[in-house]
């Protein structure tokens, strides 16, 4: 059975979490957690919560076991992006993109319903 948790408008490019993702995506849930706990990236922190959150949801909602989880899915899909302006020489102006992303990670236990 199929499990889920969502983190919307997270301030990190997708490019970056996808990084971190593809790293775990596969993994049993107590491997990737323990690649997530000692990885220094930022995303590592962010998809680490989200997991964690679908952990929970598996077991309270769905009652399944946390040992037989593994992670089906991780999906990064970009957010929103905030335009903001930084002032440049002779009176021009440069635009900065400050990107958010959406964090999806679905855990399964393998056995269909």
């Amino acid at each position: 059975m199929d499990t889920q948790a969502i983190l919307k408008y997270q301030r990190i490019s997708a490019q970056k979490c996808r990084l971190v993702a593809d790293a775990v995506r596969g993994l049993r849930v107590d491997k990737a957690l323990e690649f997530l706990n000692f990885n220094n990236k930022k995303a590592s922190k962010m998809i680490l919560k989200v997991l964690e959150s679908a952990v929970a949801n598996a077991e309270n909602n769905n009652s399944l076991d946390i040992d037989d989880l593994i992670i089906k899915n991780i999906l990064v899909d970009e957010g929103p992006t905030a335009k903001r302006h930084m002032p440049r020489a002779r009176g021009r102006v440069n635009q900065i993109l400050k990107r958010s992303s959406h964090i999806t990670v679905i855990v399964s236990d393998g056995k269909e319903v």
